[in-house]
């Protein structure tokens, strides 16, 4: 029997949309992601367990779990059967890699437990093939940060689809999940088709320079240039009060602030553990919508998926 891990993701990070991704971890050691456990059977099995499980389908086959078993079987041309149970720890619609982090979970579980046919270039491609299936496009902003930890770079050359970039290690994370879903697909259609050359410029710049200051290790830097032009100003119409709120949270000394993913989920970063529990503390209090809802201090997650247990 084998138990996996993968945490949960900030994807775009702001400023990269469909570029970037950072896998986090509270600091209070809580485990925010999903797990799966996994053993050899006679017949395909799947338990659902977990908070956030009755926000899963009822018919196995529509299960991210299923999907990802039975492709899996289909490239290693082999119906090998198993049991598996999916603890759901993450809401789905939440904009923090709920998808991600099951199908990332589950085929390391399963490569592992078929005694690793697939290389990792070769899972990362087939988890940004599922993660693709559900949200209406390939992307890996989750998949990969969930996958390989860190902050990731989404470069889908011929032969690196990502690679780890440096983080700044006196980063808090703060997230926030108002407790109400936002489908992932939804959030991609409301962005435009097209976009100006200003924009296009202006992105390219903030990129770039966030980039080159975590590199050079320019805190104030890069979150000056986590500016998001491509997303969140269409988005943003999706979470009620958002730039109010970003407002307030700045005002509370956070040095960044933006939309986590597709949404609703959104994010500040702090370098003041005391300022980042009043943001926490302000977000509990004004972003959350029901008692389901929840608020995180993170870190950047840099071991990605792993065996427990």
């Amino acid at each position: 029997m084998i138990k996996i891990y993968a945490p949960a993701s900030i994807g775009n990070v702001g400023v990269g949309f469909d570029i970037l991704g950072a896998a986090i971890k509270p600091i209070n050691g809580e485990l925010l992601g999903d797990c799966i456990t996994i053993k050899l059977s006679k017949n395909f099995q799947l338990i659902n367990k977990g908070i956030f499980s009755n926000q899963l389908p009822t018919n196995t086959e529509q299960n991210i779990v299923w999907k990802c078993w039975s492709k899996f079987c289909k490239i290693i041309q082999k119906n090998i059967p198993v049991s598996i149970i999916l603890e759901k720890n993450l809401p789905s619609g939440s904009g923090l890699g709920s998808s991600a982090c099951s199908i990332v979970a589950t085929l390391v579980a399963i490569n592992e437990i078929f005694n690793n046919p697939l290389n990792s270039k070769e899972l990362l491609l087939l988890m940004g093939e599922v993660e693709g299936e559900i949200s209406g496009s390939i992307h890996y902003d989750n998949v990969a940060p969930s996958y390989l930890g860190g902050l990731q770079l989404i470069l889908e050359d011929s032969h690196i689809i990502s690679q780890n970039i440096p983080n700044f290690t006196t980063w808090f994370w703060i997230v926030a999940w108002p407790g109400v879903k936002l489908s992932t697909a939804s959030a991609r259609k409301i962005l435009p088709k097209k976009y100006t050359k200003d924009i296009c410029v202006k992105n390219s710049r903030y990129l770039a320079s966030f980039i080159h200051a975590s590199y050079t290790q320019q805190s104030n830097l890069a979150a000056r240039c986590m500016k998001e032009l491509i997303a969140e100003p269409y988005r943003s119409k999706l979470l009620p009060n958002f730039f109010k709120n970003k407002e307030e949270i700045k005002k509370l000394g956070a040095i960044s602030c933006g939309i986590s993913g597709s949404g609703p989920t959104i994010f500040a970063v702090s370098e003041n553990i005391k300022i980042a529990k009043k943001i926490s503390l302000w977000l509990k209090n004004n972003y959350l919508k029901n008692k389901t809802g929840f608020v995180h201090i993170c870190y950047i997650d840099t071991k990605g998926v792993r065996k427990i247990g």
